[in-house]
Order: structure tokens, then C-alpha cells, then sequence
């Protein structure tokens, strides 16, 4: 049977929506759309860059605690409510995912609270 694991971040989100930071299944670590908030404190930056950095430690603590990292990332989703915002994050993004080179997508979506100006979602397999 394929182990199935639940990682929490603390947000307050998880709580109150119902759901996981990330999930372990099996061989595949999926971490949910990740927004730039600090989740110790709740806090969100008004800068987009900010954000965005904030998102990718958001997201490397939880790879870390599924035993993986940014290396194992396969699969990568931007959502941003302003097209403008995404070429700002440029650098960032490639510092993180540059030698990795995931599939990627950037979606213009809305944001579920409008202080949030980026989200990014991974798909992760470790050890490959």
C-alpha cells in the first residue's frame, strides 16, 4: 500500500479551508498552491518579489520535511492576478529553479485574498 502523509505549515488556512501545505503519496510530494505569507506570523509583504521569495521558502520547508528538495521539483505553476507582476519575479524563480528546469506554467487567475500577489504550486519526486 502507497504511504500517504499529511505536511501542515501552521497557516491558518489549512485549518480553516481544510487542507495540507503539501502531501507525500508515495513516491510524489505535492505541495499546494503556496501564497507569500509568513505563516509564523501571518504577515504578507506588498511587494510581488517579496512575495515570491517568501513563497519558494514557504515551499522549501515544506520539500525538507517530505525528505526532498527544489532538485526534485518536476512540475511548477505560477498564478498571478497581474501579468505585469510575473516578469519582476524572474530572477528569483530562476535562482531557485534554474539548473532544475521544471514544466512550468504561469496562469493570470485571481488570488483568493487580494493582498496575495503571487501563488506557486510544485510537484516533486525525490531521488530520481
Amino acid at each position: 500500500m502507497t504511504e500517504r502523509r499529511a505536511i501542515l505549515s501552521g497557516s491558518t488556512f489549512e485549518e480553516q479551508i481544510g487542507y495540507a501545505r503539501a502531501v507525500v503519496d508515495g513516491d510524489w510530494v505535492h505541495v499546494s498552491g503556496t501564497t507569500g505569507f509568513d505563516y509564523a506570523t501571518m504577515t504578507i509583504s506588498d511587494d510581488v518579489v517579496e512575495q515570491a521569495e517568501q513563497c519558494l521558502r514557504n515551499i522549501g520547508a515544506a520539500l525538507a520535511e517530505a525528505g526532498c528538495t527544489f532538485a526534485d521539483v518536476v512540475r511548477v505553476r505560477y498564478l498571478l492576478p497581474e501579468r505585469a507582476d510575473f516578469e519582476p519575479c524572474w530572477p528569483v524563480l530562476r535562482a531557485c529553479f534554474g539548473e532544475v528546469r521544471p514544466a512550468a506554467t504561469m496562469m493570470v487567475c485571481g488570488l483568493s485574498d487580494e493582498r496575495m500577489k503571487i501563488e506557486i504550486e510544485v510537484y516533486a519526486r525525490p531521488g530520481r
